[in-house]
């Protein structure tokens, strides 16, 4: 769902509401590939869906590839790129699985690695469709510069333009690099148990998310907005964030691994529970809650029949 209807259906809310791989710490997007690590095939396999293969080099522990993770890969229009045009895989520098490497050489991860040189991660290699290398990250790119790299690689650029030429021009204007507070956010100690309370809203977000910075500047200042907020307790958190929380049902542990139970993979998103502490619905990416797609319609209908206009995009 693009921000401009996630706004929408902030602005719909009723008076009340009804319940691996890793990267350092956090959890890879379930689009990431498991596969026999022969890198002939795999560059063979994203061709022909007209894909081009991606390898991410990274270690447990390292804050840069959660970061990768948790703040790149939550963001939709990344994500969406990344899983149509790449065939992604995730190596471990330390680790032992046997690669196949695209010239038929065998090493195990940590050899490769080394093979290769890799000194930072993460790293990102890119292949064409030959099993050549058109570009290489070394470290953390932030995602304004990351998703121009992805537009590159995937738009088989390299027969026109430099990477670096490209970037010089293509780099959309960064988000910012600080989460926003807003007054009505809860603060802590943060016991979200309900116990006969308000219903709550928890909003989840990252720094440099320019979506989160539109949410901001733009969703939160709607004055029919911040009107239906009042009806709730409003609690947001970074998902990447260690604070400990008392969650709606009674559990007590870091908002990230609360994030990661909730199964949640973009930033924003917004939770609602209602005042039995379990979860009514959310808004994320994409709005799978069939209950609340009829009450959408249903609140449309009656905004019609008063005479104004619906326009989801808008």
């Amino acid at each position: 769902m693009k921000l401009p209807a996630l706004l929408l259906c902030l602005s719909l809310l009723p008076g009340s509401a009804s319940a691996a791989a890793t990267a350092g710490s956090a959890a890879l997007p379930p689009w990431f590939a498991e596969t026999f690590l022969d890198f002939r095939d795999d560059v063979a396999q994203a061709a022909r869906e007209g894909k081009r293969l991606m390898i991410l080099f990274e270690q447990d522990g390292c804050p840069y590839c959660k970061e990768l993770i948790l703040t790149n890969f939550s963001q939709k229009a990344i994500a969406d790129k990344a899983r149509k045009k790449f065939l992604a895989i995730s190596l471990n520098i330390w680790g032992d699985r046997g690669v196949i490497w695209t010239d038929g050489r065998k090493f195990s991860e940590k050899g490769l690695a080394a093979f290769l040189k890799i000194q930072f991660t993460p790293t990102l290699v890119f292949f064409d469709e030959r099993g050549g290398i058109v570009a290489r990250l070394n470290g953390y790119y932030p995602p304004h510069r990351f998703e121009a790299v992805l537009d590159w690689v995937a738009g088989r650029r390299e027969r026109k333009i430099a990477l670096a030429e490209y970037l010089r021009t293509a780099v959309r204007e960064p988000a910012g690099e600080q989460l926003h507070d807003e007054p009505f956010f809860l603060k802590p100690p943060y016991d979200l148990r309900r116990r006969g309370a308000r219903p709550l809203a928890v909003f989840f977000e990252t720094p440099s998310c320019a979506a989160c910075d539109e949410l901001h500047r733009e969703g939160f200042r709607r004055a029919g907005i911040a009107e239906s907020l009042k009806r709730f307790d409003v609690a947001r958190f970074a998902l990447g964030e260690r604070t400990p929380v008392m969650t709606p049902a009674g559990d007590r542990l870091p908002a990230e691994d609360w994030a990661r139970s909730l199964g949640l993979s973009y930033t924003p998103s917004v939770v609602f529970f209602g005042a039995d502490g379990r979860e009514a619905f959310r808004i994320e990416a994409y709005l799978r809650e069939p209950n609340f797609q009829r009450f959408l319609q249903s609140r449309a209908r009656e905004m019609r029949a008063r005479g104004e206009t619906v326009d989801l995009w808008r």
